[in-house]
């Protein structure tokens, strides 16, 4: 669960550095949305959320079981994109929607949510939850 949080972060780091910390300044503003929060504060808190996040999708595999997933492993990669893209990604884009914040800005954060929870099932496969 740990290495997943870990992968995710990193992940995140990517994303909203060299990849799209460009773009998504231009949207916010220097002194904008989500950019008020000391990094540190920022870093801790995804951190706790992408625990519980990790640790729901370890539930996850945990109840399907090893010896289904050693037998279908794309399962790894299904459930946890699965998870991202039906009940992630469209919440955010329903909040995104009543704060009217941007299509490119809801893109890029739906990409990152998408990408991080296959790193973590792709970090769950790797370690055979």
């Amino acid at each position: 669960m740990l290495a997943a949080v870990v992968v995710a972060l990193v992940v995140s780091a990517v994303w909203y550095g060299p990849l799209f910390g460009r773009a998504r300044l231009a949207e916010v503003g220097p002194g904008g949305l989500g950019v008020r929060a000391a990094p540190g504060r920022t870093v801790a808190l995804t951190a706790v959320l992408l625990l519980v996040s990790s640790s729901m999708m370890g539930h996850m595999f945990a109840r399907v079981g090893q010896d289904t997933l050693s037998v279908k492993p794309w399962l790894y990669f299904m459930m946890s994109g699965g998870l991202a893209g039906a009940f992630v990604v469209p919440s955010l884009w329903i909040s995104y929607t009543h704060q009217r914040i941007s299509t490119r800005l809801a893109l890029i954060d739906a990409g990152f949510w998408i990408t991080a929870y296959l790193a973590m099932g792709l970090t769950f496969f790797l370690f055979k939850a």
